[in-house]
């Protein structure tokens, strides 16, 4: 179903007057998007963008931070006797993938793209910016727009911008995020747990390198660690809630190169997935515990490391309430729906755990064939930007 092109009766005019500039914007949201996309830059390599953010910015007359935490850009639109000042967030950096799309709007830098869509999360927050702007008159708070660099690579820049103040005075914060997999004109709401808690982890197995004929004068790593790869899937299956959600996946194996020779070394790598800090701490308990035993008793040795990521990403019940009715201000019942929880990682869980707020989806979904984020032909309907920017109004509003 498309989003509902009228609005509903019962908007108040302030709102009616932010929306249409809202809707006059719309293609030079497009062209932003489209700029940006042509000129992606990766994770804290991130030099022209956060440029174009605070050049829109100045010459909307608003007061910029640049460098915020590193390269982020902090702006504020500010209103006398604000009644609270609210925050949203947009993040801006690339995808080490080839763009391998077909469309004028390519990417021109070799080996990067916009394959997440922080493109469109950009564009959205600055036609945001410009319509609270052009209807200053009509806005009853302060709004701080964040944009955030380094989100696809940990530790991501949310900890230092919010270490460097950007939510200083704020007392609510909302994101969101664009789903080329979500049906186009749909949102999605979710109250707690949204996205999950990320760890990745590499397990080395030594054993005793030998002759593919001789196996018995051997100690093969292979055999451990395929064992061990086994005995990691009753961490989920028989050490975990069946209620809680955990993913434990071994993502790589690499042992040898010769089919007569048995190595002396082989390495798995992989991640781990959860919301519960319990079921993580448990998870990486585990892991240790049963790489380590298993190798011992197969008369190898197994050495391992953990990297945690970001934190699972909790929404406020109060602030995601006001998600739904901003919502369902501007879309049909039908097109307001509740999301499941999804295991990507996010790390504006750092915001909600600073301040209240809430990260919802826009569904994004392109007609035609529709591939999945991180994908090299990663594309998104662009209305989903529009959409964006209407619920960051609504929400505002519903203050």
């Amino acid at each position: 179903m498309s989003p509902q092109t009228n609005l509903k009766p019962s908007f108040d005019e302030d709102l009616q007057s932010c929306l249409a500039t809202l809707e006059s914007l719309s293609s030079e949201m497009t062209e932003i998007r489209r700029h940006l996309h042509q000129h992606p830059e990766l994770s804290y390599k991130e030099v022209e963008t956060p440029k174009l953010i605070a050049e829109y910015y100045r010459k909307l007359g608003l007061g910029v931070r640049t460098e915020v935490g590193g390269r982020g850009v902090v702006a504020t639109f500010r209103v006398p006797d604000p009644v609270k000042t609210i925050a949203f967030r947009a993040d801006f950096d690339a995808l080490p993938i080839q763009d391998e799309k077909v469309v004028p709007y390519k990417s021109k830098i070799p080996g990067v793209s916009h394959a997440c869509g922080h493109d469109g999360h950009t564009a959205a927050l600055l036609g945001f910016a410009k319509s609270l702007v052009e209807n200053k008159d009509r806005i009853r708070h302060d709004v701080v727009l964040i944009h955030q660099f380094g989100e696809e690579l940990y530790p991501g820049g949310a900890m230092a911008m919010i270490k460097d103040g950007c939510l200083e005075g704020v007392d609510a914060i909302y994101g969101c995020h664009l789903q080329s997999m979500m049906p186009s004109g749909r949102m999605y709401y979710r109250e707690g747990y949204i996205q999950a808690a990320v760890d990745t982890f590499r397990i080395a197995v030594n054993g005793k390198g030998g002759y593919g004929a001789g196996p018995h004068e051997a100690v093969d790593p292979i055999v451990v660690a395929s064992h061990i790869v086994t005995a990691l899937q009753t961490i989920v299956s028989r050490s975990t809630d069946p209620l809680e959600q955990l993913v434990v996946s071994v993502g790589s194996i690499h042992a040898g190169d010769a089919n007569n020779v048995i190595p002396g070394e082989a390495v798995l790598t992989g991640t781990i997935r959860s919301y519960a800090p319990e079921t993580r701490k448990m998870a990486r308990e585990k892991l240790i515990k049963i790489a380590s035993s298993v190798a011992d008793a197969l008369d190898a040795r197994a050495e391992v490391e953990l990297e945690s990521g970001y934190d699972a990403l909790w929404n406020h019940p109060e602030e995601t309430k006001v998600v739904k009715k901003a919502m369902l201000t501007l879309f049909s019942e039908e097109d307001v729906l509740e999301t499941p929880p999804v295991m990507p990682g996010e790390d504006f869980s750092y915001y909600t755990q600073h301040v209240p707020g809430s990260f919802f989806f826009a569904g994004a979904r392109p007609e035609g064939e529709a591939y999945p984020h991180h994908h090299a032909k990663f594309d998104f309907d662009e209305s989903a930007m529009l959409n964006t920017a209407k619920t960051f109004l609504a929400i505002l509003h519903k203050y």
